[in-house]
């Protein structure tokens, strides 16, 4: 980089020149920035802080915590809610929404968030991150869940912090993808990466290959002519990855290319898919798009489903464009 530029400067620059985007979303992402550095400080701080291990509870969603997902809840909503810059949040711990309480200003907007994504993976001292998404809150006085319940069309801003050898945060606002990286000395987030592209072909592909019986035909067909390498109907060799994390996985799509795929699988019929549309889908779907690529459920785009509840669950298949296209093909032919 030629230029030292902060978050608060490229922010600034994005709302006096370019006009993409108001004060006060500004000043809520500034708050969302801050509140990852906290939770990169308790992550970094593994077992020499009392952050390890299982909080012995369960979240809405039916999943185990850990004592680091209630501990980044806790810091996104402490941080958020006075700033008056929201009306409301939603968080993959909660059952329901967080209204910002009346002893503060309520705002115009609405934050979405899965405030630890891949915390299976914390005592193995693997990458984990924060995914977030904003809305801008319907009009009309107080507010309710059904607020919430717009399609990640309406998307005015959306990114994810990965807490890795760097503290990496990576935002979208509508005008491409931007990568700051934490300066610890300085205490402040630097760009280090603009107009993040994804490269639309690709020779790896990113999914959990021990739920292979359980997959339908077209992601079984996918994932077996990748397989087949250079001898195959590809005709190219492919390297597969999975690292349990959406966040580190989309990270590395988005730094040199690739397809991460969560499909749906036969274990569970009833569920459209395993990750929730509303706090992982939707913004990481948004990255993919602003960043060339392209994100679907197999039939349609992500970014178009209307959703119907807060935790509703979706299929995911994103990253370069051409495989994500082909897989989708597959599956309109199936």
């Amino acid at each position: 980089m030629t230029k030292n530029i902060s978050l608060t400067r490229y922010l600034v620059e994005q709302q006096r020149s370019e006009g993409h985007i108001p004060s006060q979303l500004r000043l809520l992402l500034e708050v969302v920035a801050r509140a990852c550095k906290s939770i990169s400080q308790a992550v970094n701080k593994g077992d020499l802080g009392d952050v390890m291990g299982s909080a012995e509870s369960e979240n809405i969603q039916g999943e185990m915590q850990k004592k680091l997902d209630i501990i980044a809840n806790e810091v996104l909503i402490e941080a958020n809610e006075w700033g008056g810059h929201l009306a409301a949040m939603a968080s993959e711990e909660m059952e329901g929404i967080y209204v910002v309480p009346n002893r503060y200003p309520q705002g115009e907007y609405l934050l979405l968030f899965d405030p630890l994504d891949g915390s299976s993976n914390i005592e193995v001292n693997v990458s984990i991150g924060t995914i977030f998404s904003v809305l801008l809150k319907p009009e009309g006085t107080g507010v309710s869940e059904q607020d919430f319940l717009q399609a990640g069309a309406k998307q005015v801003a959306a990114g994810y912090c990965v807490y890795g050898p760097q503290t990496t945060l990576v935002l979208t606002v509508g005008d491409g993808v931007a990568m700051f990286t934490l300066d610890r000395e300085q205490g402040s987030f630097i760009l280090t990466k603009e107009n993040v592209k994804v490269p639309e072909d690709t020779k790896e592909f990113a999914i959990n290959m021990s739920n292979m019986r359980h997959w339908d035909a077209p992601v079984k067909r996918y994932v077996d002519e990748c397989l087949q390498g250079v001898e195959g109907p590809r005709a190219k060799d492919f390297n597969m990855r999975w690292i349990a994390s959406m966040v580190a996985d989309v990270h590395r799509i988005l730094t040199r290319g690739g397809v991460f795929m969560y499909p749906w699988d036969k274990r569970e019929p009833n569920k459209p898919g395993k990750l929730r549309l509303m706090y992982e889908a939707n913004p990481m779907s948004w990255l993919i798009e602003q960043a060339g690529g392209a994100a679907t459920n197999g039939k349609e785009r992500i970014m178009d489903i209307a959703p119907s509840k807060l935790h509703e669950r979706v299929s995911v298949i994103l990253g370069s464009k051409n495989e994500v296209e082909r897989i989708t093909r597959y599956h309109h032919e199936a």
